[in-house]
C-alpha cells in the first residue's frame, strides 16, 4: 500500500497500516452490559478472553435483535480482526455452539430455519480497507464494510464495483459474497464470482485460509473462492476479500418505457438483445411497483402510463447515450410508447432505492413473503404473468420486478387474512418455475409458516458433493446448521 493516498480519502481515516471507515476513537462497539458474569458461564468468559469484555454480550434485548426465524442467540460476539474471528469459531466448535455470521441482517432471512442458534458473530467492526491501488484496479477489504461506503471510497478515482444486490448501499461486502448477491448489473458485468481476486477465510478449526491474491491475472486457488461465494456462511467466514475494480462509465442515463402487456415487454427485450445496444442493466416492474419507485424519485408521484415499465440504464460517451435514445424510440414506435429519459445522478439514487426495495418490504411488513425465481431468459415474462395471476387469484397484495436479461423474477406477497394463502401461492409458483426449467427460492416468509416450505426447494443431483464439502470444512456442523440446501 502506498502512502501517496494521504488524507484525501476522508471520511476514511488513514493510518500507516490500513484505511478505516471510522476513526480509531470511534471504532469501539457499544455493547449493553450483561451484568455480573456468572463464573459458570464458560462460553461468555471464553469469548470475552478473545474479543474483550466490551465485545461480547448475552443481554436479552441485544440477542433478540439478532433473531433468525424467531430464534434468538444466547450470545452476540463482535470480533475486530481475522484472528479474533478464527479464535471465536474454534471456541464455538470446542463448546459445540452453533454460529451464524452476520453484519446488518439484510440477507439473514434467506435460508431455512436454523436447527440451533447459539452465537451471532457480528462483523460490524471489521470495516477496514487493507490495500488499495487504483492504478491496478485492485482493492482488499474486510467484510463489514457497507457497499455504499465502498463505492464512495473508490468513486473518488472514477472507479466502482458494478454490483447492485439486495440491500443496496446498506449491504455489507461479506454478506454480498456469502449470498453471491447481485442485481440487474450482472447482465453486463457478471456477479461476485467474476470480480473476486482472492480472499481469506476463517475456519472452525481456528485457521485462516488464504486463496488467490491481489493481482488481476492471479488464478491460484480461485475455485476455492468461488466455492465460498454463495455458501451463505455454512463453510467458513470470509474475513478479507480482494476485488477487481472497474472504471465508471463516462456518462449514464436511464430510459423508462411504459408497456401495455408482458407480450410487449418480451418483444422489446428481444429487440434490445438482438441489437447493438448493451445496456448496463434492465428492470421490468409492474405498474404498482414502478409507481412506488417513483414516489422516492424527483419526477413526482404520477402513476405509470402502462401496466408495466421497462427501465434501461445506458452507459458510455454522450454519443452512445444519444444512440440509445434514438434506437429505443425506433424500437418502441410500433407500440406508440413515449420513452422517458432520466438524468444520471438522480437515476442512480433511484436504482439504489430499487435494490433496497426487498429489504424495505421485509422491514415494513414482517408478514410479507419474498420469492426469487431463476428461469431461462425466454421464460421470464411468462413466469411473471403466471405469478401475478396466482397472486391476484389468492387476493394477495403483490409487488414484482424482474431482470429480463437474466431470467430472474422477484415477487413480494402479502396476505391481509393471514399466511396460509401466501404459502399456497408460493408452492404453486415453485411448481410453475420447475415446469419452465427454473427454480424458486423463498428468500423470506413469516417464520410461523417457514417450516412448512423448504426455502431452497429440492436438492439437486450434486447434493452428495455439497454434503462432503460441508463435512470437510465444518465437520461438527456449527456454522448456520440446517439453513442451506438439503438442511446443510
Amino acid at each position: 500500500m502506498k502512502e501517496t493516498f494521504g488524507w484525501s480519502y476522508s471520511p476514511f481515516h488513514y493510518s500507516p497500516f490500513y484505511y478505516s471507515a471510522f476513526s480509531c476513537e470511534g471504532s469501539r462497539v457499544n455493547v449493553p452490559a450483561s451484568g455480573t458474569r456468572s463464573a459458570t458461564d464458560v462460553a461468555e468468559a471464553e469469548f470475552a478472553s478473545i474479543v474483550g469484555d466490551s465485545r461480547v454480550t448475552s443481554e436479552p434485548a441485544t440477542c433478540e435483535s439478532f433473531a433468525v426465524d424467531g430464534q434468538a442467540p444466547k450470545y452476540v460476539v463482535y470480533p475486530s480482526s481475522a484472528e479474533q474471528v478464527a479464535a471465536a469459531l474454534k471456541c464455538a466448535q470446542d463448546l459445540d455452539l452453533a454460529v451464524i455470521p452476520c453484519r446488518d441482517l439484510t440477507k439473514i432471512g434467506i435460508g431455512n430455519p436454523p436447527r440451533r442458534y447459539d452465537v451471532a458473530l457480528s462483523l460490524k467492526e471489521m470495516n477496514r480497507v487493507w490495500y488499495y491501488e487504483p492504478a491496478d484496479l485492485v482493492i482488499s477489504v474486510e467484510p463489514g464494510i457497507k457497499l455504499g461506503d465502498f463505492q464512495r471510497f473508490v468513486g473518488r478515482h472514477g472507479l466502482w464495483l458494478p454490483l447492485d444486490p439486495q440491500g443496496g448501499p446498506r449491504a455489507s461486502m461479506g454478506g454480498i459474497l456469502a449470498a453471491n448477491a447481485s442485481g440487474p448489473l450482472r447482465a453486463a458485468y457478471g456477479g461476485p464470482r467474476d470480480m473476486i481476486l482472492g480472499m481469506k477465510i476463517a475456519t472452525t478449526e481456528g485457521k485462516i485460509v488464504k486463496t488467490g491474491g491481489r493481482v488481476v491475472k492471479n488464478v491460484t486457488g480461485y475455485d476455492i473462492a468461488k466455492l465460498l461465494i454463495g455458501s451463505y456462511g455454512t463453510l467458513g467466514v470470509i474475513v478479507e476479500a480482494s476485488f477487481k475494480l472497474y472504471p465508471q462509465p463516462a456518462e449514464r442515463a436511464t430510459f423508462v418505457v411504459p408497456l401495455a402487456s408482458l407480450d410487449a415487454a418480451r418483444e422489446l427485450r428481444r429487440r434490445i438483445q438482438q441489437s447493438h445496444l448493451q445496456p448496463l442493466r434492465m428492470l421490468l416492474m409492474d405498474g404498482a411497483t414502478a409507481g412506488a419507485a417513483r414516489v422516492f424519485s424527483p419526477w413526482g408521484k404520477g402513476d405509470p402510463s402502462g401496466k408495466f415499465e421497462l427501465w434501461i440504464e445506458a452507459g458510455g460517451s454522450a454519443k452512445v447515450i444519444e444512440r440509445y435514445a434514438r434506437e429505443l424510440d425506433e424500437m418502441t414506435a410500433r407500440e406508440r410508447a413515449t420513452v422517458e429519459r432520466l438524468g444520471g445522478g438522480s437515476a442512480g439514487d433511484i436504482w439504489g432505492r430499487i435494490a433496497d426495495f426487498r429489504t424495505e418490504i421485509a422491514q415494513s411488513f414482517p408478514d410479507a413473503a419474498i420469492l426469487r425465481a431463476s428461469l431461462p431468459i425466454a421464460s421470464g415474462e411468462e413466469f411473471l404473468g403466471r405469478a401475478l395471476a396466482e397472486a391476484d387469484r389468492g387476493r394477495l397484495w403483490r409487488a414484482s420486478f424482474a431482470q429480463p436479461s437474466l431470467g430472474i423474477v422477484h415477487l413480494c406477497l402479502r396476505a391481509t387474512a393471514g399466511a396460509p394463502e401466501v404459502l399456497a401461492v408460493a408452492k404453486r409458483l415453485r411448481e410453475a418455475a420447475d415446469s419452465l426449467g427454473g427454480t424458486l427460492v423463498v428468500e423470506r416468509c413469516p417464520h410461523q409458516i417457514k417450516p412448512q416450505i423448504d426455502a431452497w426447494g429440492p436438492a439437486g443431483d450434486d447434493f452428495e458433493i455439497m454434503r462432503k464439502v460441508k463435512q470437510t470444512w465444518d465437520p461438527k456442523g456449527i456454522l448456520s446448521p440446517g439453513r442451506f440446501v438439503g438442511g446443510l
